[in-house]
C-alpha cells in the first residue's frame, strides 16, 4: 500500500485525484503501477487501477492477472471493479472506502456478485487513514479556491 500512496501523490501533485494502484503478482513482486491520470491524458478510463492493471498485462504478456493482487488506495468504482473481475485478479486491498461510487463493499459490491464467474477475495480499509487524508486535503484546497 506504501507504494500505491506514493503513486496517489504523484496524481495529486499532476492535479489528478490522489489515487495509486499497484499489481503484484504471486510471488509479490511489483508488476505494474498505476495513478490517476485523467486530467493529464484526457482518457476518461484513466483510473489508477486500469492504468496499473494494463501495465501488468503488459509485463506478463497477457491479460489474464490470475493469481494477482491489485491494492489500490480507494475502493474501486464499477468500472475499475469489472475490470478486475474480468482480469482475474485473486484478491483486491483497498485503503479508504468510497461510500460515493465504491464497488467493492460500500455502494454496490460488484465483485462478490454470485452470478459472477470469477470472485476476488477483497481485503479493505488498509491504511484507511492515511489513504483518506491525502483525499480529503485535495479536495480541501479545491475548494477553498
Amino acid at each position: 500500500m506504501r507504494r500505491a500512496l506514493d503513486e496517489a501523490r504523484r496524481a495529486g501533485e499532476a492535479g489528478d485525484v490522489p489515487v495509486g494502484a499497484v499489481v503484484l503478482g504471486p510471488d509479490g513482486a511489483v508488476l505494474g503501477t498505476g495513478r490517476n491520470d485523467r486530467e493529464e491524458t484526457g482518457d476518461p478510463t484513466g483510473h489508477a487501477e486500469i492504468v496499473a492493471m494494463r501495465r501488468a498485462a503488459a509485463a506478463l504478456g497477457e491479460w489474464r492477472l490470475a493469481g494477482c493482487t491489485l491494492v489500490v488506495t480507494l475502493e474501486p468504482c464499477t468500472m475499475c471493479a469489472g475490470a478486475a473481475v474480468q482480469a482475474r485478479v485473486a484478491r483486491i486491498a483497498y485503503g479508504a472506502a468510497d461510500a460515493k461510487a465504491g464497488a467493492v463493499g460500500s455502494l454496490w459490491d460488484v465483485v462478490r456478485d454470485r452470478r459472477l464467474n470469477h470472485r476476488p477475495e477483497v481485503i479493505s480499509e488498509v491504511l484507511a487513514d492515511e489513504c483518506a487524508a491525502l483525499l480529503i486535503e485535495f479536495f480541501t484546497t479545491r475548494r477553498v479556491r
